[in-house]
């Protein structure tokens, strides 16, 4: 069973902003000749690495929600200029929008397991993809969807 993480996407007010953001980080690799990824650098290291390479993501919470995710590729482990112990999660080029599901805030990034993260919006039925993210909100909130 894949592990995965979750964390605060701070700076983003929607999952259009993450992918606009991903997407400059992609042409930035591509121009460098590296592959066409996005990378996160955190200070904590998770000590569970295996678990989440083998088919794990990183799960973004947007404005208190929980809205999409991004496949775990590969983590680096490095030392920056000040001697600190960092990480680099290295992520897919897709931004995969999830279910809403509602997070209250926290620090850093939490392990988030198979049972807790939200379905693909893809998996949930003909239409539901395609519904104003406004809309497909109210219905979770009220329990329709």
């Amino acid at each position: 069973m894949a592990l995965h993480l979750i964390k605060l996407c701070v700076g983003a007010d929607s999952i259009d902003d993450l992918r606009e953001w991903v997407a400059e980080r992609s042409l930035r690799a591509i121009a460098a000749g590296l592959e066409p990824h996005s990378v996160h650098t955190t200070r904590m290291v998770p000590k569970r690495m295996q678990e989440l390479l083998d088919g794990g993501s990183l799960y973004w919470v947007i404005k208190g929600q929980v809205q999409a995710r991004q496949r775990l590729l590969d983590i680096k482990t490095f030392t920056d200029d000040e001697g600190i112990s960092r990480c680099r999660l290295m992520l897919g080029p897709e931004v995969i929008e999830t279910a809403v599901q509602p997070k209250r805030p926290f620090q850093g990034w939490r392990y988030y397991t198979q049972d807790d993260v939200p379905a693909d919006l893809t998996s949930l039925g003909a239409g539901i993809a395609e519904m104003p993210a406004d809309l497909r909100r109210e219905l979770t909130e009220l329990g329709l969807l």
